[in-house]
């Protein structure tokens, strides 16, 4: 990218990954405080946390400040009459934030989704492929997008999506 200013590494937050059915996302949601969408690949939120549908049965717990303690025993407690796996990978993924007029379109360079806003609107979620790296890919926004990337992965995406934004004009 041309202007970095178009992406930038967020700060640091903590990550739980559910899985479970629906009756256990329902008492989780009570302590988490953001429901879980049946619809597919959609993301809801609340403040400074979100839940992001991956799977049937999967969802990504994800909260802002990286500081603030997670509920897990909390969670582990309202989970506990249910079948379930609640496992923190904050440690394992980073985010990075991807926006202005050309985000979709520097994406797609490497990404194989439809990122038009009609087919991805805002909201929506999921795990897919940039490059070879796997990400989990979310619209906040109609020109903005957040990438969950593995850490290993960071520094290929990074440059990758600068390769690609060399096209481009910088941002105003």
């Amino acid at each position: 990218m041309a202007d970095r200013a178009l992406m930038r590494l967020k700060a640091p937050a903590s990550r739980l990954i559910l899985q479970c059915e629906a009756p256990a996302r329902g008492a989780a949601a009570e302590v988490w405080g953001v429901p879980f969408s049946e619809q597919s690949c959609r993301a809801q939120c609340s403040g400074e946390r979100a839940t992001l549908w991956l799977g049937p049965d999967e969802h990504l717990m994800w909260q802002a400040t990286r500081h603030a303690a997670l509920p897990i025993e909390e969670l582990e407690q309202a989970l506990s009459a249910f079948p379930h796996s609640l496992v923190d990978v904050s440690h394992r993924q980073v985010a990075l934030e991807i926006s202005g007029s050309h985000a979709a379109t520097i994406l797609s360079g490497a990404c194989p989704l439809d990122l038009d806003l009609e087919e991805f609107p805002v909201n929506m979620c999921t795990r897919t492929v940039l490059g070879k790296a796997e990400i989990v890919l979310w619209r906040t926004a109609p020109e903005v997008f957040h990438l969950e990337v593995w850490r290993s992965y960071l520094s290929y995406a990074q440059e990758l999506l600068v390769e690609i934004g060399r096209e481009f004009p910088s941002a105003p």
